[in-house]
């Protein structure tokens, strides 16, 4: 599916078979951990430490946008979505095609580029279609004009881990 800056892998980030056959499509390791996107804040909520207020304060002024934050995850938020690590990464999407897939099916999606690990991302449904056959469903749709990823910012810290 198309996002800001390119295609995106993506599946259902409760179900560990279908995260597995993902990192083996992209040839990514588990310990990596993932992205998550969602359309709105209530859909990353389940995966997530409580917020305050100020958190929330700096999540809304950024979201939706380009921005991924790292934030404390939940105790029950699965490894192999974080990597083994204490924080997820997850994004609110500006990109109205990836929101709405999100949307429609009533919660976030892992999230990463659609591309072999190492090689570049797909930019087109056809570029998708030439990497991975049909090893994905393919949703056609028109990437955003952003031409880097995301940046990625620690919120505890304001670090950012990725510009």
């Amino acid at each position: 599916y198309a996002t800001e800056s390119c295609y995106g892998l993506g599946c259902d980030p409760r179900n560990y078979r279908a995260v597995r056959r993902l990192l083996r499509l992209k040839g990514r390791p588990q310990g990596k951990g993932l992205i998550l996107i969602s359309g709105k804040l209530s859909q990353l909520e389940p995966y997530l430490a409580p917020l305050d207020a100020a958190a929330r304060e700096q999540l809304a002024r950024e979201w939706p946008g380009p921005v991924t934050f790292l934030i404390p995850a939940a105790p029950r938020t699965p490894a192999w979505l974080t990597g083994g690590r204490s924080k997820l990464a997850v994004r609110v999407t500006a990109h109205p095609d990836a929101a709405g897939l999100c949307d429609a099916l009533g919660m976030a999606l892992v999230s990463t580029s659609a591309n072999r690990s190492g090689l570049k991302p797909a930019r087109t449904h056809i570029e998708c279609l030439r990497s991975f056959g049909s090893g994905a469903q393919v949703v056609r749709g028109r990437v955003g004009r952003r031409r880097r990823p995301s940046t990625i910012r620690d919120l505890e810290t304001g670090k950012i881990v990725r510009p």
